[in-house]
C-alpha cells in the first residue's frame, strides 16, 4: 500500500513549524525488516476494540494465504491493560486460545496490569504493538513504542487534546526516520468503496467540491457503575468515554471517522471552525455520571472557502444517521454509495466494492510488514484527530477558533499524564454535590 497523502500544498498545517514538518517528512521506501516470518504482537488495551483488532491480526495470515498466496504468521505474546486482572481480559484470552491455538496466544507471564503496564508489554520482545486504549493515553504509549523501535497499529482517535496531537506528530516523524510502519484505525481509508468514490470525486466527477456534510448521530453509550473501593481515577478510567481528558468527547471518539473522510476528499484540513453544542440528555441529564456533550454542530472552513458541516449526537429516539456527503459544481455524492452528476454532466454512478475496513486495515498492515514495505498513517491520524478537537473546542467555547492558533496554544487536558497512577487525582473531579464540570459556551477558554 502506498503512503497516503494527508495534506494539500495549500493546507494550513504549513503555517506552524511542527505541523509543517509533518507535511515534509522524508519518505522511506522500505521498512525495517522483520526478524522472522512470525510477527510477535503486544496488545495495549484489550477491551472491545482492542480484542477486535487482535482477533483480526491473528486471522490475517490465513486470509492472506487464501487470497494472495502470502505465507506469514502472527502471534500474541504480551498484553497490557488498565484492568488486566479483570475477568473480561481473561475471557478474551481464553477465547483467542480456543480459536487460534495456544501456540499463537502465548502470553504466560506477560500479562501486565495498570496505567504504566504498556512499557512492560512493549519491552517483551515484540515486533508490533497494538494500541487500543482511551485516547488520552495513546500519545505516550505511541511515543514509547516508536522509541523502542516497534511497528504500531493504533486505534483512532490518537489523542484527546492538542498536546497529545503534537506528541503523535513528533513520534510519527521519528517512525519515518526509523522506517517503522504505522497503521491507524481510520478504517474508511481501507475500504474499496470509499477509496473508489474519493478518487472519482478528486478526479472531478462532480466538479469543484464546495460543500461537505458529515454525520454521526446515534443512541447512547455504555456506562459502568462505581464499584466499592474504587479510587476516583479508577472510576474515570473505567468510564473513560465520559471524560474529555480521556476520550476527547463523542466528536473525537466516533465522529472522527466522518470528519476524516471530508478532509480526505479535500486533501486538506480546516483553517477555522465555529460551533454549538451542549450536554442536555447525556445519561438522562445526570452530570454526576458524565461531563461530555451529547450534541455538537460544527461549521468548518477550509482555506479555499469550502465549508464542512458536522453533526454529532447521542440521543435515544432521535434521527440516527452515520454518513458523509459531497456537493460540487457539477453534482452531488453520498460517499461510498453513489455519485449523481447534475443534468448534462454525466450519468449517475453506483459505487461498488467491499466494506469491512476495520478488518482490511489489519490485513493491509500485516501484508505490508511481511513484504518489508512501509507506510505511515500517523500523520493524517493526528491531523484528523486535531480536526475533531478543533470542532470540540469551538463547541465548548461558543467561539470561532483559528486552527493554527489552537494547534500552537491549545489546552493540555491531562498535565503529567505520563505519571498517572490509580492514586493520582484526575484532571477533573466532582464538586461538593457530586457533579462533574461541563464546559459552558461563552465562558470556556480553549487556550492555555
Amino acid at each position: 500500500m502506498k503512503e497516503q497523502e494527508i495534506v494539500s500544498r495549500r493546507s494550513f498545517i504549513g503555517s506552524t513549524a511542527l505541523a509543517g514538518a509533518a507535511a515534509s517528512f522524508p519518505y522511506v521506501a522500505k521498512g525495517e525488516a522483520l526478524k522472522s516470518d512470525t510477527i510477535r504482537v503486544a496488545a495495549i488495551g484489550l477491551g472491545g476494540r482492542g480484542s477486535g483488532a487482535i482477533d483480526q491480526i491473528l486471522s490475517a495470515p490465513k486470509d492472506l494465504e487464501k487470497s494472495k498466496g502470502i505465507k506469514c504468521n502472527t502471534k500474541l505474546v504480551a498484553v497490557a491493560d488498565a484492568f488486566a486482572e479483570g475477568a473480561s481480559v481473561q475471557r478474551r484470552l481464553a477465547s483467542f486460545k480456543k480459536k487460534f491455538g495456544e501456540d499463537r496466544v502465548d502470553v504466560e507471564g506477560k500479562i501486565f496490569n495498570g496505567l504504566d503496564a504498556y512499557k512492560q508489554a512493549i519491552d517483551s520482545g515484540v515486533d508490533m504493538v497494538v494500541i487500543a486504549t482511551p485516547p488520552g493515553f495513546k500519545p505516550q504509549q505511541f511515543e514509547y513504542a516508536i522509541n523502542q523501535g516497534k511497528k504500531v497499529f493504533m486505534e483512532k482517535p490518537v489523542a484527546s487534546d492538542v498536546t497529545g496531537v503534537n506528541r503523535v506528530l513528533a513520534a510519527a516523524k521519528k517512525a519515518k526516520e526509523k522506517g517503522l510502519s504505522v497503521g491507524i484505525g481510520l478504517q474508511r481509508r481501507h475500504e474499496e468503496r470509499y477509496i473508489d468514490c474519493v478518487k472519482r470525486l478528486q478526479d472531478g466527477a462532480i466538479g469543484d467540491i464546495n460543500l461537505l456534510r458529515v454525520y454521526w448521530n446515534g443512541g447512547g453509550i455504555w456506562h459502568r457503575g462505581r464499584q466499592e473501593g474504587m479510587t476516583e481515577m479508577e472510576y474515570q478510567v473505567n468510564n473513560w468515554y465520559h471524560f474529555t481528558w480521556a476520550s476527547g468527547d463523542q466528536i473525537c471518539e466516533q465522529h472522527i471517522h466522518n470528519l476524516d473522510v471530508g478532509c480526505w476528499i479535500k486533501g486538506m484540513y480546516p483553517v477555522k471552525a465555529n460551533a454549538m453544542g451542549g450536554s442536555e440528555m447525556r445519561m438522562g441529564g445526570d452530570r454526576s455520571l458524565s461531563q461530555i456533550f451529547d450534541h455538537t454542530f460544527v461549521e468548518y472552513t477550509f482555506e479555499d472557502g469550502t465549508k464542512m458541516y458536522s453533526q454529532g449526537r447521542h440521543l435515544k429516539g432521535g434521527w440516527s444517521h452515520v454518513a458523509e456527503y459531497a456537493h460540487g459544481s457539477k453534482g452531488t455524492s453520498k460517499i461510498a454509495s453513489h455519485i449523481e452528476p447534475f443534468e448534462g454532466h454525466g450519468d449517475p454512478m453506483r459505487i461498488r466494492g467491499a466494506g469491512g475496513g476495520h478488518y482490511q486495515e489489519q490485513k493491509d498492515l500485516i501484508e505490508n510488514l511481511h513484504k518489508g514495505g512501509y507506510y505511515n498513517e500517523a500523520e493524517y491520524g493526528a491531523m484528523s484527530t486535531f480536526t475533531a478537537i478543533l470542532g470540540r473546542e469551538a463547541c465548548y467555547s461558543g467561539k470561532e477558533i483559528d486552527a493554527a492558533k489552537l494547534l500552537k496554544d491549545g489546552r493540555d487536558y491531562a498535565p503529567g499524564i505520563d505519571d498517572y497512577t490509580y492514586k493520582t487525582k484526575p484532571p477533573v473531579v466532582p464538586d461538593a454535590n457530586g457533579l462533574y464540570p461541563v464546559p459552558a459556551p461563552g465562558k470556556y477558554n480553549p487556550f492555555a
